[in-house]
Protein backbone atom coordinates (compact mmCIF):
# COMPACT_ATOMS: atom_id res chain seq x y z
CA UNK A 1 0.00 0.00 0.00
CA UNK A 2 1.53 3.66 -0.84
CA UNK A 3 2.05 5.71 1.98
CA UNK A 4 0.32 8.61 2.66
CA UNK A 5 2.74 11.80 3.11
CA UNK A 6 1.19 14.88 3.51
CA UNK A 7 3.42 17.85 3.16
CA UNK A 8 2.84 21.67 4.53
CA UNK A 9 4.20 24.78 3.27
CA UNK A 10 3.00 28.57 4.13
CA UNK A 11 5.27 30.75 2.70
CA UNK A 12 7.34 31.75 0.28
CA UNK A 13 10.81 30.91 1.42
CA UNK A 14 10.00 27.66 3.16
CA UNK A 15 8.12 26.33 -0.38
CA UNK A 16 11.60 27.26 -2.09
CA UNK A 17 13.34 24.91 0.35
CA UNK A 18 10.44 22.28 0.10
CA UNK A 19 10.18 22.47 -3.81
CA UNK A 20 12.79 19.82 -4.84
CA UNK A 21 11.70 17.08 -2.44
CA UNK A 22 8.08 17.99 -3.05
CA UNK A 23 8.15 17.49 -6.74
CA UNK A 24 10.61 14.32 -6.13
CA UNK A 25 8.18 13.14 -3.22
CA UNK A 26 5.21 13.81 -5.62
CA UNK A 27 6.30 11.57 -8.77
CA UNK A 28 7.69 9.17 -6.98
CA UNK A 29 5.25 6.07 -7.56
CA UNK A 30 5.59 4.89 -4.11
CA UNK A 31 4.08 7.75 -2.54
CA UNK A 32 0.58 8.81 -1.96
CA UNK A 33 1.52 12.20 -2.34
CA UNK A 34 -0.47 15.10 -0.60
CA UNK A 35 0.01 18.87 -0.15
CA UNK A 36 -1.86 21.41 2.26
CA UNK A 37 -1.23 25.35 1.27
CA UNK A 38 -1.35 27.89 3.86
CA UNK A 39 -0.14 31.51 5.22
CA UNK A 40 1.20 34.26 3.40
CA UNK A 41 0.77 31.56 -0.10
CA UNK A 42 -2.94 32.71 -0.20
CA UNK A 43 -2.48 36.45 0.98
CA UNK A 44 -2.88 39.13 -1.99
CA UNK A 45 -0.80 41.40 0.22
CA UNK A 46 2.15 38.76 0.26
CA UNK A 47 1.97 37.99 -3.89
CA UNK A 48 -0.23 35.03 -3.57
CA UNK A 49 2.19 32.85 -4.00
CA UNK A 50 0.38 29.99 -4.51
CA UNK A 51 0.28 30.40 -8.00
CA UNK A 52 3.48 29.52 -8.18
CA UNK A 53 3.13 26.17 -6.04
CA UNK A 54 0.47 25.21 -9.15
CA UNK A 55 2.64 26.53 -11.94
CA UNK A 56 5.04 23.94 -11.08
CA UNK A 57 2.86 21.68 -11.14
CA UNK A 58 1.40 20.78 -7.94
CA UNK A 59 -1.80 19.57 -6.79
CA UNK A 60 -2.64 20.95 -3.83
CA UNK A 61 -4.86 19.06 -1.43
CA UNK A 62 -6.60 21.61 0.97
CA UNK A 63 -6.33 25.52 1.02
CA UNK A 64 -6.09 26.96 4.28
CA UNK A 65 -6.29 30.58 4.72
CA UNK A 66 -5.45 32.18 8.11
CA UNK A 67 -7.08 35.76 6.93
CA UNK A 68 -4.68 37.37 8.65
CA UNK A 69 -5.66 41.54 7.56
CA UNK A 70 -2.92 43.11 9.98
CA UNK A 71 0.20 42.48 12.24
CA UNK A 72 -0.50 43.12 15.58
CA UNK A 73 -0.01 40.02 18.13
CA UNK A 74 -3.84 39.14 18.56
CA UNK A 75 -4.62 38.88 14.50
CA UNK A 76 -1.61 36.58 14.51
CA UNK A 77 -3.01 34.31 17.03
CA UNK A 78 -6.57 34.60 15.82
CA UNK A 79 -4.80 33.05 12.41
CA UNK A 80 -2.95 30.44 14.15
CA UNK A 81 -6.30 29.39 16.09
CA UNK A 82 -8.05 29.20 12.22
CA UNK A 83 -4.96 27.28 11.09
CA UNK A 84 -5.79 24.93 13.76
CA UNK A 85 -9.30 24.14 12.91
CA UNK A 86 -8.39 23.67 9.34
CA UNK A 87 -5.39 21.41 10.24
CA UNK A 88 -7.76 19.35 11.86
CA UNK A 89 -10.57 19.62 9.09
CA UNK A 90 -7.82 18.56 6.68
CA UNK A 91 -5.96 15.56 8.05
CA UNK A 92 -9.38 13.46 9.60
CA UNK A 93 -10.26 14.07 5.94
CA UNK A 94 -6.95 12.88 4.10
CA UNK A 95 -5.99 10.60 6.94
CA UNK A 96 -2.14 10.86 6.37
CA UNK A 97 0.90 8.06 7.67
CA UNK A 98 2.54 11.27 7.99
CA UNK A 99 2.83 14.69 7.68
CA UNK A 100 6.03 16.78 6.81
CA UNK A 101 6.72 20.21 8.09
CA UNK A 102 9.85 22.37 7.51
CA UNK A 103 11.38 24.88 10.42
CA UNK A 104 9.55 27.42 12.54
CA UNK A 105 6.33 29.35 11.52
CA UNK A 106 3.25 29.82 13.63
CA UNK A 107 1.26 28.41 10.51
CA UNK A 108 3.12 24.95 11.33
CA UNK A 109 3.02 25.10 14.42
CA UNK A 110 -0.58 25.12 14.29
CA UNK A 111 0.02 22.01 11.89
CA UNK A 112 2.31 19.87 14.15
CA UNK A 113 -0.28 20.79 16.74
CA UNK A 114 -3.28 19.44 14.88
CA UNK A 115 -1.25 16.80 13.75
CA UNK A 116 0.32 15.42 17.43
CA UNK A 117 -3.23 15.48 19.08
CA UNK A 118 -4.51 13.60 16.09
CA UNK A 119 -2.14 10.96 16.21
CA UNK A 120 -0.07 11.67 12.69
CA UNK A 121 4.08 10.94 12.91
CA UNK A 122 5.42 14.23 12.41
CA UNK A 123 9.04 14.80 10.08
CA UNK A 124 10.56 18.18 11.09
CA UNK A 125 13.12 19.29 8.89
CA UNK A 126 15.43 22.02 9.65
CA UNK A 127 15.41 21.55 13.75
CA UNK A 128 18.06 22.10 16.30
CA UNK A 129 18.53 25.94 14.91
CA UNK A 130 18.43 29.01 17.06
CA UNK A 131 17.30 32.79 16.25
CA UNK A 132 16.64 34.27 19.39
CA UNK A 133 15.62 37.77 18.57
CA UNK A 134 12.44 36.15 17.23
CA UNK A 135 9.53 33.64 18.68
CA UNK A 136 10.39 31.32 15.78
CA UNK A 137 12.86 30.22 18.18
CA UNK A 138 10.47 28.73 21.01
CA UNK A 139 8.71 27.30 18.18
CA UNK A 140 11.25 25.62 16.59
CA UNK A 141 12.20 23.55 19.52
CA UNK A 142 8.61 23.24 20.59
CA UNK A 143 7.91 21.52 16.91
CA UNK A 144 10.68 19.64 17.63
CA UNK A 145 9.21 18.12 20.94
CA UNK A 146 5.93 17.49 19.03
CA UNK A 147 7.95 15.42 16.09
CA UNK A 148 8.63 11.59 15.54
CA UNK A 149 11.98 12.37 12.63
CA UNK A 150 14.59 14.65 12.45
CA UNK A 151 15.82 16.17 9.11
CA UNK A 152 18.92 18.53 10.15
CA UNK A 153 21.25 20.31 8.74
CA UNK A 154 24.23 20.51 10.21
CA UNK A 155 26.46 18.50 13.03
CA UNK A 156 25.83 21.05 15.58
CA UNK A 157 22.29 20.93 15.31
CA UNK A 158 21.65 17.29 15.59
CA UNK A 159 23.59 17.78 19.25
CA UNK A 160 20.87 20.70 20.00
CA UNK A 161 18.14 18.11 18.54
CA UNK A 162 19.45 15.20 20.72
CA UNK A 163 19.73 17.70 24.12
CA UNK A 164 16.00 18.24 23.53
CA UNK A 165 15.05 14.34 25.01
CA UNK A 166 15.25 12.77 20.69
CA UNK A 167 16.83 10.16 20.55
CA UNK A 168 19.41 9.73 17.80
CA UNK A 169 18.29 7.01 16.07
CA UNK A 170 15.34 9.50 14.67
CA UNK A 171 17.69 12.38 13.98
CA UNK A 172 19.10 12.50 10.16
CA UNK A 173 21.66 14.30 9.14
CA UNK A 174 20.97 15.75 5.61
CA UNK A 175 22.37 18.84 5.37
CA UNK A 176 20.34 22.31 4.16
CA UNK A 177 17.54 22.15 1.41
CA UNK A 178 19.09 25.63 0.72
CA UNK A 179 22.19 24.13 -1.06
CA UNK A 180 19.86 21.05 -2.32
CA UNK A 181 18.02 24.15 -4.52
CA UNK A 182 20.64 25.86 -5.54
CA UNK A 183 22.05 22.84 -7.44
CA UNK A 184 18.87 21.79 -8.59
CA UNK A 185 17.57 24.81 -10.70
CA UNK A 186 19.03 25.83 -13.28
CA UNK A 187 19.49 30.41 -13.43
CA UNK A 188 18.39 32.45 -15.67
CA UNK A 189 20.95 34.81 -17.21
CA UNK A 190 21.64 38.11 -16.30
CA UNK A 191 19.64 39.62 -19.19
CA UNK A 192 16.41 36.89 -18.81
CA UNK A 193 16.39 38.05 -15.18
CA UNK A 194 16.58 42.00 -16.21
CA UNK A 195 13.79 41.50 -18.18
CA UNK A 196 11.50 39.06 -15.83
CA UNK A 197 12.76 41.82 -12.74
CA UNK A 198 12.53 44.97 -14.68
CA UNK A 199 15.52 46.27 -13.51
CA UNK A 200 18.78 46.94 -14.87
CA UNK A 201 21.54 46.06 -12.34
CA UNK A 202 23.97 48.83 -12.06
CA UNK A 203 27.73 49.15 -11.08
CA UNK A 204 26.71 47.92 -7.24
CA UNK A 205 24.10 46.10 -6.45
CA UNK A 206 22.46 45.06 -3.05
CA UNK A 207 19.39 43.00 -1.88
CA UNK A 208 17.69 44.19 0.96
CA UNK A 209 15.27 42.17 3.11
CA UNK A 210 14.02 42.84 6.85
CA UNK A 211 11.80 40.70 8.90
CA UNK A 212 10.84 41.68 12.45
CA UNK A 213 12.31 41.02 15.26
CA UNK A 214 9.31 39.51 16.42
CA UNK A 215 10.75 39.88 20.64
CA UNK A 216 11.45 43.63 20.32
CA UNK A 217 8.75 46.23 20.86
CA UNK A 218 6.77 48.25 17.91
CA UNK A 219 9.56 51.11 18.82
CA UNK A 220 12.32 49.24 18.26
CA UNK A 221 10.84 47.91 14.78
CA UNK A 222 10.79 51.79 13.39
CA UNK A 223 13.44 52.73 14.94
CA UNK A 224 15.92 49.80 13.26
CA UNK A 225 14.06 50.20 9.99
CA UNK A 226 15.25 53.64 10.00
CA UNK A 227 18.74 53.21 10.84
CA UNK A 228 18.90 51.06 7.82
CA UNK A 229 17.75 52.92 5.45
CA UNK A 230 19.27 55.91 6.48
CA UNK A 231 22.24 54.21 6.27
CA UNK A 232 21.30 53.21 2.96
CA UNK A 233 20.73 57.03 1.52
CA UNK A 234 24.63 57.27 2.41
CA UNK A 235 25.84 54.45 -0.20
CA UNK A 236 26.32 55.74 -3.54
CA UNK A 237 26.09 53.99 -7.22
CA UNK A 238 24.38 51.72 -5.30
CA UNK A 239 20.89 49.90 -6.67
CA UNK A 240 18.79 48.49 -4.15
CA UNK A 241 16.30 45.48 -4.64
CA UNK A 242 13.86 45.26 -1.60
CA UNK A 243 11.79 42.09 -0.77
CA UNK A 244 9.03 42.38 1.58
CA UNK A 245 8.89 40.75 5.06
CA UNK A 246 6.92 37.80 6.11
CA UNK A 247 3.56 38.20 7.56
CA UNK A 248 5.05 38.29 11.64
CA UNK A 249 4.34 41.47 13.87
CA UNK A 250 5.16 44.77 12.59
CA UNK A 251 5.31 43.89 8.76
CA UNK A 252 3.17 46.58 8.07
CA UNK A 253 5.27 48.56 9.39
CA UNK A 254 8.11 47.91 8.07
CA UNK A 255 6.81 47.46 4.53
CA UNK A 256 5.70 51.35 4.39
CA UNK A 257 8.64 52.61 5.62
CA UNK A 258 9.94 50.49 2.91
CA UNK A 259 7.66 51.59 -0.10
CA UNK A 260 8.27 55.29 1.44
CA UNK A 261 11.94 54.87 0.74
CA UNK A 262 11.76 53.28 -2.71
CA UNK A 263 9.27 55.86 -3.97
CA UNK A 264 11.78 58.84 -3.13
CA UNK A 265 14.46 56.86 -4.59
CA UNK A 266 13.18 55.13 -7.77
CA UNK A 267 15.72 55.26 -9.86
CA UNK A 268 17.96 53.48 -7.97
CA UNK A 269 15.73 50.67 -5.97
CA UNK A 270 12.52 47.80 -6.50
CA UNK A 271 10.34 46.10 -4.59
CA UNK A 272 9.06 42.86 -4.51
CA UNK A 273 6.25 41.18 -3.05
CA UNK A 274 7.80 38.06 -3.83
CA UNK A 275 11.04 36.89 -6.10
CA UNK A 276 9.83 33.88 -5.90
CA UNK A 277 12.80 30.65 -5.93
CA UNK A 278 13.99 30.97 -9.50
CA UNK A 279 14.41 35.05 -9.54
CA UNK A 280 16.06 34.96 -6.09
CA UNK A 281 18.35 32.69 -6.58
CA UNK A 282 19.44 34.00 -10.05
CA UNK A 283 19.57 37.33 -8.36
CA UNK A 284 22.40 36.25 -6.46
CA UNK A 285 24.35 35.81 -9.04
CA UNK A 286 24.89 39.50 -10.23
CA UNK A 287 24.99 41.55 -6.60
CA UNK A 288 27.38 42.09 -4.10
CA UNK A 289 25.81 41.02 -0.86
CA UNK A 290 22.66 41.00 0.98
CA UNK A 291 21.45 43.28 3.91
CA UNK A 292 19.11 42.06 6.45
CA UNK A 293 18.03 39.18 9.23
CA UNK A 294 16.64 36.70 6.62
CA UNK A 295 17.88 33.30 7.47
CA UNK A 296 18.51 33.25 3.65
CA UNK A 297 22.02 34.88 4.01
CA UNK A 298 23.24 32.70 6.15
CA UNK A 299 22.06 29.52 4.35
CA UNK A 300 22.25 30.05 1.33
CA UNK A 301 23.83 32.95 0.13
CA UNK A 302 27.42 31.74 1.03
CA UNK A 303 26.93 29.12 -1.57
CA UNK A 304 27.20 32.03 -4.27
CA UNK A 305 30.39 33.99 -2.71
CA UNK A 306 29.00 36.84 -2.04
CA UNK A 307 28.69 38.73 1.48
CA UNK A 308 25.76 38.86 3.66
CA UNK A 309 25.34 41.78 6.36
CA UNK A 310 23.29 39.64 8.92
CA UNK A 311 21.43 42.48 11.17
CA UNK A 312 20.12 42.35 14.67
CA UNK A 313 19.38 39.00 17.03
CA UNK A 314 16.79 37.80 15.26
CA UNK A 315 19.76 35.65 13.41
CA UNK A 316 21.54 34.83 16.76
CA UNK A 317 22.88 31.55 17.28
CA UNK A 318 22.77 30.08 13.86
CA UNK A 319 25.73 28.72 12.18
CA UNK A 320 27.85 31.10 10.18
CA UNK A 321 30.12 31.26 7.01
CA UNK A 322 32.94 33.57 7.13
CA UNK A 323 31.00 35.62 4.25
CA UNK A 324 28.73 36.87 7.00
CA UNK A 325 29.34 40.35 8.80
CA UNK A 326 27.48 40.75 11.71
CA UNK A 327 26.15 44.77 12.73
CA UNK A 328 23.48 45.77 15.26
CA UNK A 329 20.74 48.06 13.35
CA UNK A 330 22.77 51.41 14.21
CA UNK A 331 23.31 53.36 11.31
CA UNK A 332 26.60 53.84 12.00
CA UNK A 333 27.09 49.60 12.10
CA UNK A 334 25.62 49.54 9.34
CA UNK A 335 27.41 51.76 7.08
CA UNK A 336 30.49 50.55 8.47
CA UNK A 337 29.26 46.95 7.84
CA UNK A 338 28.77 47.69 3.68
CA UNK A 339 32.08 49.52 3.59
CA UNK A 340 33.63 46.70 4.82
CA UNK A 341 31.83 44.40 2.58
CA UNK A 342 33.12 46.31 -0.57
CA UNK A 343 36.88 46.46 1.42
CA UNK A 344 39.49 44.64 -1.21
CA UNK A 345 40.42 42.70 2.09
CA UNK A 346 37.27 41.06 2.38
CA UNK A 347 36.48 40.46 -0.93
CA UNK A 348 39.32 38.20 -1.70
CA UNK A 349 38.34 36.12 1.38
CA UNK A 350 35.07 35.05 -0.40
CA UNK A 351 36.23 32.85 -3.06
CA UNK A 352 37.46 30.73 -0.33
CA UNK A 353 33.92 30.64 1.89
CA UNK A 354 32.67 27.40 2.73
CA UNK A 355 28.76 27.16 3.38
CA UNK A 356 28.65 25.71 6.82
CA UNK A 357 25.16 24.00 5.98
CA UNK A 358 26.38 21.24 3.79
CA UNK A 359 26.72 19.85 0.53
CA UNK A 360 23.83 19.31 -2.04
CA UNK A 361 21.77 15.71 -2.17
CA UNK A 362 19.61 16.78 1.49
CA UNK A 363 16.41 16.00 -0.54
CA UNK A 364 17.21 12.75 -1.72
CA UNK A 365 18.14 11.67 1.44
CA UNK A 366 15.16 12.80 3.49
CA UNK A 367 12.84 11.57 0.86
CA UNK A 368 14.64 7.80 1.08
CA UNK A 369 13.91 8.03 5.01
CA UNK A 370 10.42 9.04 4.60
CA UNK A 371 9.48 6.16 2.32
CA UNK A 372 11.41 3.50 4.71
CA UNK A 373 11.25 4.48 8.04
CA UNK A 374 8.81 1.93 9.97
CA UNK A 375 5.83 4.64 11.22
CA UNK A 376 3.94 1.73 13.26
CA UNK A 377 5.65 2.53 16.71
CA UNK A 378 6.58 5.78 15.99
CA UNK A 379 4.24 7.92 18.08
CA UNK A 380 5.08 7.03 21.52
CA UNK A 381 8.28 8.07 22.28
CA UNK A 382 10.82 8.10 25.19
CA UNK A 383 12.41 11.00 27.05
CA UNK A 384 16.35 10.36 25.46
CA UNK A 385 18.48 11.27 28.78
CA UNK A 386 22.61 11.78 27.92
Amino acid sequence: MKRKICFITGTRAEYGLLRQLMLKASKDKSINFQLIVTGTHLSRSHGFTCKEIEEDGLLISHKINLRIQGDSSQEIIDGMSRGMKGFSRAFFEQKPDLIVILGDRYEIFAAATAAMIANIPIAHIHGGETSEGAYDEAIRHSITKMSHMHFVAAPEYKRRVNQLGEHSNNIFLVGGLGVDAINSIDLMSKEQLEQSLNFQFGRKNLLVTVHPETLEKNKSTKNQVQALLSALEEIQDTKFIFTLPNADTNNLQITKMIKKFQKKYSHSSRIFLSLGQLRYLSTLQFIDGVIGNSSSGLAEVPSFKIGTINLGDRQKGRLKAKSIIDSSFQKEDIVKSINTLYSTNFQSKLKKVINPYGKPGASNKILAMLKKTPLENIIKKKFYDF
